[in-house]
């Protein structure tokens, strides 16, 4: 077990450093001067270079590259020197020392993601941690309402196979898994926020936290929570459903149920007690797997809501070029990913041994 654990984080720090790589390649093949989008339109060529001195932009690409890798790495490298944006600096972040090598102490630290152009310098790391817990809230409660309307949908659908029932279902899942998320909200801010307003009480836009203009602040708004969750888990829910029926009627044609239909129990006790456990293990691997994905896919949801969470946030980033929040985001986003899919197979090769054969 030890073995396979050690092989799973190797492999996720493997697949990780391809990320940043991929990521820091990607943004600085980019047109357009890092050095201007922090300055604005005012700046001149002085201003410009001593930014550019600053950050390391006048470095050559692959000594960048060094320089990210180093802000990156939790063990990471300081000058005793007071020197300028070097591979070596000590003036970017505080760490815990280990030793000192010559006139370089190696330090272990939290992940360095910069400063943000856009923010007057505010760290990404800041800006990261004001806005994920509001898109994991919005994940939850979609993964939430896709498991439990999933699979009493799945469940009604197989206990009425064929029938008209079964097909409205199944018409239902293939709508919600073949639109669009950014579709499905506009649709459902302007039909339950717009035209039924009267009715539903729910905004078209809005965030977690709404500030009161003659109170104390800031107070949660739970209502602007429904519409964004509930487009977020369409797919899910969709999928959900599909997986639990499928699942659900190949369990009931095994033998022991129909030992337990030959002694006389309901069909409604026959699921509850016997097959319903059986069918949910494929419905289980595909929440893990939407849950991860759902954080890279609020994206659009949030920006249409206007939810205030990591997705907006990268889109915000995207409008003004702010490349370090962008770059900072899509690698929380990937860890965050990566990080799960380890968990959920370590979790499968503790329930079934033969995995990690």
């Amino acid at each position: 077990m030890i073995i396979y654990i050690l092989q799973k984080i190797g492999y996720a720090i493997l697949t990780l450093f391809g990320v940043v790589t991929v990521i820091f390649l990607l943004f600085n093949i980019l047109p357009g001067d890092p050095a201007r989008m922090m300055l604005g339109q005012n700046e001149t060529a002085e201003q410009v270079a001593i930014v550019k001195k600053k950050y390391g932009f006048d470095q050559p690409l692959v000594k960048q590259y060094t320089y990210y890798i180093n802000d990156l790495s939790p063990l990471s490298f300081h000058s005793m020197d007071e020197v300028d944006y070097t591979f070596f600096s000590k003036n970017k972040y505080t760490g815990f020392s280990l030793f000192s090598v010559l006139n370089t102490n190696v330090v272990l630290k939290t992940p360095y993601l910069r400063e943000s152009f856009q923010k007057n310098g505010k760290l990404v790391s800041s800006v990261i941690a004001e806005t994920l817990p509001n898109t994991f809230i919005l994940a939850i409660s979609s993964i939430t309402i896709a498991m439990v309307l999933g699979v009493f949908l799945g469940i009604v659908s197989a206990m009425n196979k064929d029938h008209w029932i079964d097909k409205i279902i199944q018409l239902i899942s293939t709508f919600g898994m073949s639109v669009p998320s950014f579709f499905s909200a506009i649709l459902f801010a302007w039909i339950f926020g717009f035209l039924l307003y009267e009715y539903t009480g729910l905004n078209m836009t809005g965030s977690l936290y709404e500030v009161d203009d003659f109170g104390d602040g800031k107070y949660i708004q739970w209502k602007n929570l429904i519409l964004p969750a509930l487009v977020l888990g369409i797919r899910p829910l969709a999928v959900v459903s599909q997986l639990m029926r499928n699942s659900l009627l190949e369990v009931l044609s095994l033998d022991y149920i129909r030992t337990a239909r030959a002694k006389g129990l309901s069909e409604f006790s026959i699921i509850r007690k016997h097959a319903l456990k059986n069918a949910m293990n494929p419905v289980i691997t595909a929440i893990s797997g939407w849950f991860a994905s759902m954080l890279a896919g609020a994206v659009f949801v949030e920006f249409i809501f206007g939810w205030n969470g990591l997705g907006k946030e990268i889109v915000d980033a995207l409008n003004t070029l702010d490349l370090p929040v962008i770059m900072g985001a899509v690698i929380v986003i990937a860890s965050l990913f990566i990080i799960i899919n380890i968990f959920v197979d370590l979790i499968y090769s503790w329930l079934d041994p033969k995995i990690r054969t």
